[in-house]
C-alpha cells in the first residue's frame, strides 16, 4: 500500500472513531456537512504534483506520518503565554493550546455591545444559524486539506462584528503548539464575518513551545460587508520540525477593504493559500507578504484575486529570502472577469537568495477579459548587491554584518508596511535574531 493511500485510510478511520465526539453532534446539518467532508477527502486524497497549483510541493512528509487529534489537554501557563503576546498594546486575546480553546489564558473583556468573540465550539452552543451559514454550505476547498478540516472542525475563533462597530484594540488569537504529545494534529477554524461599517484588526499568531514534530490544518474564513475594513495578520513562528497548510479565503462586498499581512519565519514545510474574491464595486484589497526560511525548509504561498466586479482594486506585494538548500514558492493568480472594467490590480514578488543551493519557483499570473484596466505583475529573483556590499565594507562594516544588514534592509520594506506597531516591533525584532551577526546588526539599525 503507497503512502498517499495508506495516509488517506488513516484519517477516514480516524474521522470515524472520534466524529462522536466533535462539538454539535447534535446539530443534524453540521454531522451531514462533516460526512461529505470525510466523503470528498477519501475521493481527492492529499495533492500530488500531477496538480498544477502542488507542482513544486510535495506533501510526502505529512502523508507518512500518523499524525493524530491530541490525547489530552497539555498544562500550559500564563508565563509560557506571555512571551508570545504583542507587547505595548491592549489586546483581545483567545488562546489555544494543541488546538483546544484555553479560556483561563485568553481575555475578550471590554468588547462593544455590537461585538461578539468566541471559541468555536462555543458558537456551535451559542450560534448555530450563524455557523451554518458558513459551515453548511458544503464549501470544502478545492484540496483535500481543505476537506480535512471541513471533516475534523473542532475548535477555533468566531469572531462578529455588528453593524459600524468598531474594535481599537487588536484581536490577538494565538495557536500554541505545547509539544507534550508527539505527532499531534489540529484543524482550527476561524470565522470572521464583519457587517456594513464595521472595522477590526485580527491577528493570527501560530507559535510552539519547542522543536517538535506536528501539523496545522488551518482554514480561516472572511465575510466583509459593504463599507466595512478588516486588517488581517497572519504570523507562522513554529517549529523548524512543523507542517502547516492553511487556507484563507475572503469574500468582499461594496466598498470593503480587506488589508493581510501574513509573514512566515518557522516550518519545515508551509503552505499558504489565498483567495479574495472582489464580488461588488469598489471593493479592495491588499496583499503582503514575507517568507524566510534556512536549511531545508519549503515555504509555498499561493494567493488568487477575482475581479468579478467593476472598478475594484488589488496591491499584492510579496518578498522571500532563501539560504541554505531551502525552497520557496510563489504563484500569484489574478483574474479580471467580464464586465470586471476600471479593474487595478498590481502584483510584485521579489526574492532573494543566500546560498547556491536554495531555490525559488515564482509564476505571477494575470488574465483579464474585461476593458479599461490597469494591471501589472512581475518578479525577480537576485542575489545581494555587490555594489551595496563594497559600500557597507568600506565604511568599516565587516562582511558578515554588511550582508546581513542588506538583508535586513531587503525585509524591513515588508515589515513597514505594517500599521499596528507592536506587531512590527516584534516582527523586527524576530527578523533580526533570524539574521547571523545578529547583534552587530541590532546596534547599527538602532
Amino acid at each position: 500500500m503507497s503512502d498517499a493511500i495508506a495516509a488517506v485510510r488513516h484519517y477516514v478511520d480516524q474521522f470515524a472513531r472520534v466524529a462522536p465526539t466533535l462539538p454539535g453532534g447534535g446539530l443534524p446539518w453540521l454531522k451531514r456537512t462533516r460526512e461529505q467532508a470525510i466523503e470528498r477527502f477519501s475521493a481527492l486524497g492529499f495533492p500530488t504534483p500531477r496538480d498544477e497549483t502542488w507542482k513544486y510541493t510535495r506533501v510526502a512528509p505529512i502523508e507518512r506520518r500518523a499524525f493524530e487529534p491530541v490525547r489530552e489537554a497539555a498544562r500550559v501557563s500564563a508565563g509560557d503565554v506571555e512571551y508570545f503576546r504583542l507587547a505595548d498594546t491592549d489586546c483581545h486575546r483567545l488562546v489555544f493550546v494543541d488546538g483546544r480553546f484555553v479560556p483561563a489564558l485568553s481575555d475578550t473583556r471590554d468588547l462593544p455591545d455590537e461585538v461578539t468573540i468566541e471559541d468555536l465550539a462555543g458558537a456551535i452552543k451559542n450560534a448555530p444559524k450563524l455557523l451554518k451559514r458558513v459551515l453548511g454550505d458544503g464549501d470544502t476547498g478545492g484540496h483535500g486539506f481543505s476537506a480535512l478540516n471541513a471533516a475534523f472542525v473542532n475548535d477555533g475563533a468566531v469572531i462578529r462584528l455588528g453593524k459600524d462597530a468598531v474594535v481599537v484594540h487588536p484581536v490577538h488569537l494565538i495557536f500554541l503548539s505545547s509539544g507534550s504529545q508527539a505527532d499531534v494534529v489540529s484543524h482550527p477554524r476561524v470565522i470572521v464575518t464583519a457587517e456594513r461599517g464595521s472595522r477590526a484588526a485580527i491577528v493570527e499568531s501560530y507559535v510552539s513551545l519547542n522543536d517538535g514534530v506536528y501539523f496545522n490544518n488551518v482554514r480561516t474564513d472572511v465575510s466583509v460587508a459593504t463599507s466595512a475594513c478588516i486588517e488581517h495578520y497572519k504570523l507562522q513562528r513554529e517549529s523548524l520540525k512543523a507542517f502547516h497548510v492553511a487556507d484563507l479565503r475572503v469574500h468582499q462586498a461594496a466598498d470593503s477593504s480587506f488589508v493581510s499581512h501574513s509573514i512566515s519565519f518557522g516550518g519545515a514545510l508551509v503552505r499558504n493559500d489565498i483567495h479574495v474574491d472582489l464580488d461588488a464595486e469598489g471593493a479592495n484589497c491588499t496583499l503582503n507578504g514575507l517568507f524566510m526560511a534556512d536549511g531545508r525548509q519549503h515555504v509555498d504561498y499561493h494567493t488568487r484575486v477575482d475581479h468579478r466586479k467593476p472598478r475594484c482594486v488589488s496591491k499584492e506585494f510579496y518578498k522571500g529570502i532563501l539560504c541554505g538548500r531551502s525552497r520557496g514558492v510563489f504563484n500569484g493568480a489574478v483574474y479580471v472577469h467580464p464586465g470586471a472594467d476600471g479593474t487595478d490590480a498590481q502584483q510584485t514578488n521579489n526574492n532573494l537568495l543566500l546560498s547556491e543551493n536554495a531555490e525559488i519557483d515564482t509564476k505571477p499570473q494575470l488574465e483579464i477579459y474585461a476593458d479599461d484596466v490597469k494591471c501589472s505583475h512581475g518578479a525577480t529573483v537576485g542575489q545581494l548587491n555587490e555594489e551595496s556590499l563594497f559600500y557597507l565594507r568600506s565604511r568599516g562594516i565587516d562582511e558578515a554584518a554588511a550582508r546581513a544588514l542588506l538583508v535586513y534592509g531587503f525585509a524591513r520594506d515588508v515589515v513597514d508596511r505594517i500599521d499596528v506597531g507592536s506587531i512590527r516591533n516584534r516582527l523586527a525584532d524576530s527578523l533580526l535574531r533570524w539574521l547571523p551577526n545578529a547583534d552587530h546588526v541590532r546596534e547599527i539599525v538602532q
